[in-house]
């Protein structure tokens, strides 16, 4: 499989965060809103499958094989097409560094990602989870309160170390896809990553989407309870992003710039 050196892939991501920032309103929009639904598949994926294991008798297998299927959700954003929150904080943030945006244009493209992966992921979390029930039947409802008590109970510090982690991990996936040159390539260096921080439990701010407001439609928690847990795993994930990734990886590699393009 052949792939782009880190050197020349810091370029193709700082063009990516450079065409994101610039593209018309309408396809932000709709292309945020796929975003998250994928996004919201994958996790609806991973209710469906490991509902029905005994933890006493599979002990941590039902997790790795739930964090072996999420990945669904970012192949369908790297591969179909989507604006994704948290692959977008990583691409704008070295294009930022480089000069070629604006803060005002990354704050507007957050926002409006923010809000249209928010809707992709709430209308999964509504439509499939609730009115038709994929989340409120047992066992599925069960494991879905469950997973959504695990992020929603951890501690404003604790949420938003979990998200760095998460960001840091999903972000090594979308500089992966971008280092492959075939559909395949792409595939595989999505999955470890994703997979490793599903199966870590680390909080991601667009799965969240779906999983807590899935909880809140069946009748457990409460939306303000949500928009605690929303706004730590958000800054966890915007450093992750945006420093762990973006920053360092530009501050290794800018110098090669020129010679790369």
């Amino acid at each position: 499989m052949a792939f782009y050196p880190p050197e020349r892939i810091v370029n193709i991501v700082r063009d990516s965060g450079v065409k994101k920032v610039n593209l018309p309103l309408p396809s932000i929009l709709i292309l945020g809103f796929l975003a998250g639904a994928y996004i919201a598949f994958g996790f609806l994926l991973y209710i469906r499958v490991t509902a029905g294991f005994s933890l006493q008798i599979w002990g941590s297998i039902p997790g790795f094989i739930g964090a072996a299927l999420f990945p669904l959700g970012l192949i369908l954003v790297l591969v179909a097409g989507g604006e994704l929150l948290t692959g977008n904080i990583m691409a704008v943030t070295t294009a930022w560094l480089a000069g070629k945006i604006t803060t005002w244009q990354i704050a507007k493209n957050w926002t409006i990602i923010t809000f249209s992966n928010f809707i992709g992921a709430i209308f999964i979390a509504y439509l499939f989870g609730h009115f038709l029930g994929l989340t409120e039947t047992e066992p599925y409802l069960s494991q879905t309160i469950s997973v959504a008590e695990s992020k929603i109970n951890e501690p404003f510090h604790l949420a938003f170390i979990s998200g760095i982690g998460a960001n840091w991990l999903v972000c090594l996936a979308v500089w992966l896809a971008y280092a492959a040159k075939d559909t395949a390539g792409k595939i595989l260096g999505i999955w470890f990553p994703i997979m490793a921080f599903v199966a870590i439990g680390f909080q991601h701010v667009v799965a969240n989407m779906f999983i807590i407001p899935a909880a809140i439609f069946a009748g457990s928690f409460n939306w303000l309870m949500y928009v605690e847990n929303f706004f730590a795993v958000f800054l966890g994930n915007a450093i992750g992003g945006a420093i762990f990734v973006g920053s360092f990886y530009w501050l290794a590699y800018s110098g090669n710039e020129i010679k790369n393009d």
